[in-house]
């Protein structure tokens, strides 16, 4: 959970600093009025997709095989690899040299921690509320699945345990209520 959390932490943070109108979510093709170089993208390309590994990786570490976290790994790596390729030749288009430059000093997705430049952007948590709300909820969704699935094929216990129940239940209070709010206010 921990593992899951920290990955979310990395999504909380690049989108926290992000500018408008950059950094994933773009369900309608790409978006990008700035190119993201500072903060955690002058670390990695691809912080957003970091972020999303680790939180897979957190999940499958609890069922505790080796064979699937690393097929877990690799289909990941498949899949993400293709996006990765898409988005770097939509910022190579729109941004030419830049890009380029950036790309040059910045690994595509394990860190390179002596590159660091602090986001030129404030932090915005309002917006965090807004993007990654859902992503908690899944992580933790997920979390109790998995335990109640242990505790149902394993244990044979239909009985979820007290801890999981409040995790789960306050979760779903914080879910609905962002998402109402994100319906009903600005």
């Amino acid at each position: 959970l921990l593992i899951s959390f920290a990955g979310l932490a990395v999504r909380i943070v690049v989108v926290g600093y992000a500018a408008k109108r950059t950094s994933g979510g773009n369900t309608r093709g790409q978006i990008a009025d700035t190119l993201n170089t500072t903060g955690l993208y002058s670390l990695v390309r691809h912080p957003l997709y970091l972020g999303n590994f680790v939180i897979w990786m957190g999940l499958t570490l609890m069922l505790q095989s080796w064979q699937f976290t690393l097929l877990v790994a690799l289909i990941f790596t498949l899949y993400y690899e293709r996006i990765c390729f898409c988005e770097e030749a939509f910022l190579r288009q729109r941004f030419g040299d830049q890009f380029v430059e950036w790309a040059a000093r910045t690994p595509a997705f394990i860190p390179r921690f002596a590159g660091w430049r602090p986001p030129t952007m404030s932090f915005s948590f309002r917006k965090v509320l807004g993007k990654e709300y859902a992503g908690l909820f899944a992580i933790v969704t997920a979390f109790t699945v998995i335990e109640l699935l242990d505790e149902i094929l394993v244990d044979h216990n239909w009985h979820l345990d007290p801890t999981w129940t409040v995790i789960f239940v306050v979760n779903l209070a914080i879910y609905v209520t962002i998402r109402l709010l994100k319906r009903r206010s600005k």
